[in-house]
C-alpha cells in the first residue's frame, strides 16, 4: 500500500467543509485524519428514516460520498472542485437509528481521479449497514 501523507488536520477539514457548505456549520462531521484513512459522523436526526423505521438508503448514500470527498481533500489540501465519478453503494442490512459513521480508506490517489472504499454503521464497526466504491475526479488536475 502506498504511504500516504495528508495535507489537512480534522479541525482544518471541518472548518473547510463549514466554509464550503454552510449546512455543515457546527457539525464538526469530520473526527479522524490518518494517512490514507477519514472517519466523519453525521448526528442522527429523526428525518433520516425512512417506514419501517431504518436510515434511509440516500442518507447513507450521502454519507458515503461526503467521506470520500472529505478524504480526497484531506490529503491533497482544499480540491474543492473535486467531483464524484462513480459511487456504487451494496446495503448490508438496516441502518438502526443512531449517529451514522463513515470510515473512508484511500485505495489510489492519482492526477486525475482518486479511488476510496467507505464503510458505513450506525450500531458499531463490526455491523457495518453499507459499503461503498467512490471514484472521485479531480476536476482541477485535469
Amino acid at each position: 500500500m502506498a504511504a500516504w501523507t495528508t495535507a489537512l488536520t480534522a479541525a482544518e477539514l471541518n472548518k473547510v467543509m463549514t466554509d464550503t457548505f454552510p449546512g455543515a456549520a457546527g457539525l464538526d462531521m469530520v473526527r479522524a485524519v490518518s494517512p490514507g484513512r477519514v472517519t466523519v459522523v453525521f448526528p442522527f436526526a429523526p428525518g433520516m428514516l425512512r417506514p419501517g423505521g431504518v436510515i434511509s438508503g440516500p442518507q447513507l448514500m450521502s454519507i458515503a460520498d461526503t467521506a470520500a470527498y472529505v478524504l480526497l481533500i484531506a490529503h491533497v489540501g482544499p480540491e474543492m472542485m473535486a467531483v464524484t465519478s462513480t459511487l456504487t453503494m451494496n446495503f448490508l442490512r438496516g441502518a438502526k437509528p443512531g449517529d451514522m459513521v463513515a470510515e473512508a480508506e484511500l485505495l489510489s490517489l492519482g492526477r486525475r481521479l482518486a479511488v476510496c472504499d467507505v464503510r458505513v454503521w450506525t450500531e458499531a464497526p463490526d455491523r457495518p449497514a453499507a459499503q461503498a466504491s467512490v471514484t472521485y475526479a479531480r476536476a482541477q488536475a485535469a
